[in-house]
């Protein structure tokens, strides 16, 4: 066989589709793995779908940045929900692929970025993919990315990139704003960029409030997928600070999908006009007692090993010490217990867990946390897996 790519065979495997082979032939196990929610899109927008479905433009080639009305709908929301004006935006097909378009647009093969973890795997595995060197940012005590370790990793130079994801995930923690504009600051006077996935934007809770910020040097991401339930549909957008920036990317975006699917656009612009933020607020308050149920199920850990997470849709927990290999818990857990999680390896963080709690509806969430909570308690009062 030819040779393949020395980059993709340098790129961490997928962990999700290793998840699935995983699970590939078990019976009933509960996934609390996958970062997805259990909701439809709004009803308004998937009758706007079929109502399309047999329109000539739905079988077309639309704009590569994405239908005008949607576009200016976003720039609107961006205005009035993020305080980001002037900006320009690409509608693209999932925020996944909105990032992918960032890195090949900003990076080179000598080029540094910076990620903090733990990180998003995705994040990793396309910074991976370019062949870049990526350094890795510390979090404090709080999991927020602690802004003078950045300091030190941009004061050694050739950083082109630094990525944040916020809320984070897999952490679930919100990122304040301050520390967002101290970021931004640092980068601005580094050279470097700003990139900001803010796919869990409207994923808070005990107060904590998301916010982004903007500048010459900032890119901010962002995703239908997981607030409207739109994760099949891959709708995602960049906003970037200038036009000229933007014009760029347009080259990513036309070798790749040339535009996101008209149908799905469709399906976004009718939740972004009808249902909009409101309904999602509905959606994420009614997670209360998933999440309260997956945290009581990490207890046995003890509560100084459960990350205090205000955002996104997971819980982030440190397994014991003398449990270290994260894998063969998660293994473990599926096999013998019958739920399946994320390992920390796959977020550059050895010996945790990431546990989501918005896939499942509350009855199907009460049963994989009662067995995620007797594997755990077996975990640490026998060691035994």
């Amino acid at each position: 066989m030819p040779p393949l790519s020395k980059r993709i065979a340098a790129t961490d495997p997928p962990c999700i589709v290793q998840m699935q082979k995983m699970l590939a032939g078990k019976k009933d196990v509960l996934s609390l793995a996958q970062g997805i929610v259990y909701w439809q899109p709004p009803e308004a927008a998937l009758e706007a779908a079929a109502k399309s479905i047999t329109e000539p433009r739905v079988s077309m080639y639309g704009a590569d940045d994405g239908l005008p009305e949607l576009k200016e709908a976003l720039k609107l929301k961006l205005a009035q929900e993020n305080e980001l004006t002037d900006v320009e935006v690409i509608v693209t097909a999932g925020a996944n692929q909105a990032f992918m378009n960032v890195v090949l647009t900003l990076m080179d093969e000598t080029a540094k970025a910076v990620l903090f973890a733990p990180y998003y795997f995705n994040h990793l595995m396309a910074l991976q993919m370019t062949g870049a060197e990526i350094s890795i940012g510390e979090c404090d005590d709080n999991m927020i990315p602690d802004m003078d370790k950045l300091k030190v990793l941009l004061s050694k130079g050739d950083v082109r990139m630094v990525v944040i994801c916020n809320p984070c995930n897999p952490s679930g923690v919100v990122t304040p704003k301050a520390v967002l504009q101290k970021a931004a600051d640092l980068c601005a006077k580094a050279g470097a960029w700003l990139v900001v996935d803010n796919t869990y934007e409207y994923f808070t809770y005990d107060g904590a409030v998301h916010e982004c910020v903007g500048g010459d040097n900032v890119l901010n991401l962002f995703s239908f997928s997981k607030a409207f339930g739109m994760m099949g549909w891959r709708v995602g957008f960049i906003a970037f600070p200038s036009l000229l920036v933007k014009e760029e990317a347009m080259k990513c975006q036309d070798t790749i999908p040339v535009c996101a699917t008209i149908l799905s656009q469709i399906v976004a612009l009718a939740s972004t006009q009808g249902a909009g933020r409101a309904w999602v607020q509905e959606k994420v308050e009614g997670l209360a007692d998933n999440r309260a149920i997956v945290r009581a199920a990490l207890t046995p850990l003890g509560e100084a090993a459960i990350t205090q997470s205000n955002g996104a849709i997971y819980m982030w927990a440190r397994l014991p010490a003398d449990c270290p290999d994260d894998v063969k818990i998660v293994e473990w857990l599926a096999e013998k217990h019958g739920v399946c999680v994320i390992p920390g390896t796959a977020c550059g963080v050895p010996g945790h867990i990431r546990v989501a709690f918005a896939n499942l509806p509350l009855d199907k969430c009460k049963e994989a946390s009662a067995r995620l909570e007797r594997g755990l308690h077996q975990l640490v009062t026998d060691g035994n897996m």
